[in-house]
């Protein structure tokens, strides 16, 4: 029988063997070092305004061109990065938080518990996600921390019902009913048998997750409500590239490839965590 270490070597060799997992990784790794030393792949600075060079086309000195106020799109595109990445990051952070305690409660306690809980994921189901955020938004000053909180607490739903239904099956095993007959109480069962168990899947949905946070998060900035200028987005350079579109294709080329091939990447990573993850998959 494996031990946990043995199955921690086995899942990473499936992940590993996954050449589209491997090539998602590093698309992700790349993004993060862009985002963590951006002097590195960028010289000019994001919100230098330079009235001589407006709307150039990609050159030597600007490899991807520059905006209508003659700001360098490359450093843009590097500094935007850690804006994007970061709303990801905590916007996911909170979504997942929030659906692990409320799918934990539910699944493990039922009855009156279960009913009351899902009913309120439910309720939060039938609105619109995005619109609800829009709502949101609407009352609150357009600020990154307040795009990050609202993007976690409007996204939760679905984590909440995947722990949920981990946690109904894994609350039925024998090593649980042990556990209780040794006199655990549970708090204990719960977070050292039952949290440990649903990981994979949470790992995988907050992967993907992350990828669907920056989407939105670039949605709103594009609409004028998410990060604001002079603060470089994925989103808002969209914005510019919106209104320049006929003349300068280079504003909307390059920030929408960055936010493909970053969406993608999560993407992949979760595809393949969830495939290594899946006991279902051991023959392959």
């Amino acid at each position: 029988m494996n031990g946990p270490q043995g199955i921690g070597r086995d899942f990473a060799r499936r992940l590993l063997r996954n050449r589209l997992t491997a090539a998602g990784g590093a698309v992700i790794l790349f993004f993060f070092l862009v985002s963590a030393l951006p002097g590195l792949f960028a010289s000019h600075e994001p919100n230098r305004i330079d009235i001589v060079n407006i709307l150039r086309p990609p050159s030597a000195e600007h490899p991807l061109g520059t905006d209508d106020l003659g700001r360098d799109v490359l450093a843009r595109v590097v500094h935007g990065a850690r804006v994007s990445l970061k709303v990801g990051f905590v916007a996911v952070g909170i979504a997942t938080a929030l659906g692990l305690l409320v799918g934990l409660l539910s699944g493990f306690y039922g009855g009156w518990v279960d009913a009351v809980l899902m009913r309120f994921v439910d309720m939060m189901l039938c609105f619109p996600t995005f619109f609800l955020i829009l709502s949101v938004i609407a009352f609150l000053e357009p600020s990154i921390w307040n795009i990050m909180a609202v993007i976690g607490l409007t996204g939760w739903m679905g984590v909440a019902r995947l722990v949920r239904a981990e946690t109904l099956s894994i609350k039925e095993r024998d090593f649980v009913a042990a556990a209780r007959a040794q006199g655990a109480g549970d708090a204990r069962i719960i977070f050292r048998h039952v949290l440990p168990n649903t990981l994979a899947p949470i790992l995988v949905a907050a992967t993907l997750g992350v990828a669907g946070a920056i989407l939105t998060e670039s949605a709103l900035s594009f609409l004028g409500i998410g990060v604001q200028p002079p603060t470089p987005s994925w989103g808002n350079i969209l914005t510019s590239g919106k209104d320049n579109i006929e003349y300068a294709w280079w504003l909307s080329l390059f920030p929408g490839l960055a936010i493909l091939f970053t969406v993608l990447g999560y993407n992949l990573l979760g595809e393949g965590i969830r495939d290594a993850a899946d006991p279902r998959l051991k023959g392959r």
